[in-house]
């Protein structure tokens, strides 16, 4: 009996010891980063790591990917992921839209290695690339893979897509993380922009983030307030033709939810399609030939745009000389910092917008990315 008694106190004390000194997972996390719209991620804090899970934005409810983000490669976590360790101090940049949030975050001097330099805007990316800090690594969809293993970068970030990526298998076998940042599958501009705090947590800056976040929003919103409210709406139409084809985003777009955010009349406004509409000449011109204002027509003068096709003639906007594109600051080699800066700043591409359709609301502005088409 005493036997049997000493045996039960035993165990009891181990279990109590065990419980104790080893708390379930969800004991440990102490919070979660709070995001006001982006959708594809999500950030959970632990007292060891940080748990940063991509979600799939083609097959809902899924992962895309899972990493954890630990100060010492030692620190065990959890097999289900992808163990990154922080702050990064080399970075492999394969996407343009990546630079504006590095910059942001003054963390431009960390990325060692580019695709295609010749679409880039960035200043400090070419300056570096000049000096020979900056490798190139090809095209981004076919990327160096045994120049990037070379390099051996912190990581690779880059833009996942619906398939499998063969690079990113070779580079994640060889030990170096691949970082998928979907910010481009976002709906809106502004949960597009809040993906700094993605890109943020690889550096251990999401206060620094946040801080520029609330900033682009607080001036989003408020310039966006002031727009829709007004009585007149001026109607718009948008894009180019490409090839007898002409892409128009729809409604739900993030193209369309500025145009509406701006207060502008679109005809597809309440179009639920996901991504752009392909449309034929004929059915542009039977909507759109009477609109106000053509924006993001991708033509360089006028009569460009009507060389291309007599029928851009018959348009109102062109009549009234209101066309406009997004290409202000264009470089000769193409790279436009639309591409770049407006995907962290969408507080300046609305500004842009309501500048032309409601000049009242910002008097003596000066637009960014967008002029007018002589």
């Amino acid at each position: 009996m005493k036997h049997f008694l000493f045996l039960f106190i035993s165990v009891f004390l181990i279990l109590s010891c065990t419980t104790k000194n080893a708390k379930p997972e969800k004991e440990q996390k102490s919070d979660s980063l709070k995001l006001a719209y982006a959708k594809g991620f999500a950030i959970k804090y632990f007292t060891d790591y940080k748990e940063l899970i991509v979600y799939s934005p083609w097959v809902k409810g899924t992962e895309y990917a899972r990493y954890y983000l630990v100060t010492d490669i030692k620190i065990k976590t959890p097999s289900n992921g992808t163990k990154v360790q922080i702050p990064l101090k080399t970075l492999a940049a394969t996407s343009v839209t990546h630079f504006e949030f590095l910059s942001l975050l003054k963390e431009l001097q960390t990325v060692t290695a580019v695709c295609s330099p010749e679409i880039i805007y960035n200043a400090e990316i070419n300056k570096r690339m000049g000096e020979g800090k900056i490798s190139d690594l090809g095209n981004a969809f076919n990327i160096n893979v045994e120049k990037t293993l070379q390099l051996k970068p912190n990581a690779v970030m880059m833009s996942g897509y619906n398939q499998n990526d063969p690079y990113a298998v070779r580079v994640s076998q060889a030990g170096i993380p691949v970082i998928f940042n979907n910010e481009w599958m976002e709906t809106s501009l502004l949960a597009r922009a809040e993906w700094i705090k993605f890109v943020a947590a690889f550096y251990d800056k999401e206060k620094q983030a946040d801080s520029v976040f609330c900033t682009v929003d607080k001036r989003y919103n408020e310039i966006k307030n002031k727009a829709t409210a007004v009585k007149f709406k001026p109607s718009i139409m948008a894009g180019s033709n490409f090839r007898g084809t002409w892409y128009m985003p729809s409604g739900c777009n993030y193209m369309g939810k500025l145009f509406a955010d701006a207060g502008a009349n679109y005809f597809y406004a309440n179009d639920t399609t996901a991504g752009s509409l392909p449309l034929n000449v004929e059915t542009v011109f039977k909507n759109f030939s009477e609109t106000d204002v053509w924006l993001n027509c991708n033509f360089k003068s006028l009569d460009d745009l009507v060389k291309a096709d007599s029928k851009h003639a018959y348009f109102r906007p062109v009549k009234l000389k209101q066309v406009y594109n997004f290409n202000k600051r264009l470089l000769p080699s193409t790279a436009n910092d639309f591409w770049e800066s407006a995907v962290a700043r969408p507080d300046l591409l609305l500004s842009d917008v309501i500048a032309i359709l409601h000049p009242e609301i910002l008097p003596g502005y000066q637009l960014v990315f967008a002029e007018k088409i002589k």
